[in-house]
């Protein structure tokens, strides 16, 4: 069987996730469920038919072509349940007022698109990076774009929170350029409630990470009341210390997640919290500074 996997978006021309000009490879899937996640969209390997409301105009010509009778006319337009992601009602709506997230792509088809930013690549030192979702759920695919990669020269990064079987990963780990895996609670019964199972495993591979001389750098998202508290900053430092790797990359809390959260018809409920300030990032910049802990510059 051919390999594929589920890609959501390429989003080019990127200055962020990694040196220099970056394509970002989403992938969709998920098997955490971290109360903030920026990417609903993301966390099913199924593709989702999104809706834009503001740009309906009524027409309905998406029921026409439904096979599935899943075309509704109250406030969302899709039937979750009846709906087989065709994709015919997306082609059939003329304003983009639909549209599939997710398509399944093999290493080859993903390949021919990234390759059209090459000189982009080689000018800037960058090239591609992997996120999501959670792109450790698919193997395979990843592994041969990064053979695809490997060949003409492309340097790789990886975005993970660090949920995945080990004896698996760690072959394909050995491929990539650079590492970055999110610290976001380190506590049993608040990784839990707030991300789901797994925390041991997440810990004993950042761990085996640093160990076996990997490129990782360390990320923690800060959102506020749940990771950002004084005791999880306490936590983070404190195991940066233990694994003799003093560095982390803050990442501010925006909410442009919970816009998707309707378009999709998703059951994430909403935390109603505003974007990260400047004033608490300078206060807990300066609690990791102080007690030994480099914080890089956005990148």
């Amino acid at each position: 069987m051919p390999v594929s996997a589920p890609v959501f978006d390429v989003q080019r021309f990127s200055l962020h996730d990694g040196p220099g000009i970056r394509s970002l490879v989403f992938l969709k899937g998920c098997g955490l469920h971290c109360a903030w996640c920026q990417n609903p969209e993301s966390q099913s390997t199924r593709p989702v038919i999104a809706f834009y409301g503001d740009r309906c105009l009524g027409s309905f010509d998406c029921a026409a072509v439904c096979p599935n009778d899943a075309i509704l006319r109250g406030d969302y337009r899709i039937d979750q349940e009846k709906c087989n992601r065709c994709g015919l009602c997306v082609e059939a709506c003329a304003n983009g007022a639909l549209r599939l997230i997710g398509e399944e792509l093999t290493p080859e088809e993903l390949m021919e698109r990234l390759m059209a930013d090459l000189p982009y690549y080689e000018n800037s030192g960058g090239g591609i990076t992997f996120t999501g979702g959670e792109p450790t759920l698919h193997p395979r695919f990843v592994k041969r774009v990064l053979e695809l990669c490997g060949e003409s020269g492309i340097h790789t990064n990886l975005e993970t929170a660090g949920k995945f079987v080990w004896t698996t990963w760690e072959p394909i780990l050995r491929l990539l350029d650079l590492i970055y895996f999110d610290l976001k609670i380190l506590d049993v019964a608040g990784h839990r409630q707030n991300i789901g199972p797994g925390f041991t495993g997440i810990v004993d591979n950042a761990r085996r990470l640093v160990a076996g001389g990997f490129p990782v750098e360390f990320r923690m998202p800060l959102v506020p009341g749940l990771t950002d508290t004084p005791q999880n900053i306490d936590s983070v430092i404190g195991f940066l210390h233990d694994i003799d790797r003093p560095s982390i990359h803050l990442l501010e809390y925006h909410n442009m997640g919970e816009a998707k959260i309707d378009i999709i018809q998703g059951c994430q409920p909403k935390l109603g919290l505003g974007r990260y300030s400047d004033d608490r990032l300078d206060v807990v910049r300066r609690e990791f500074l102080d007690r030994g802990i480099e914080v890089p510059d956005p990148s």
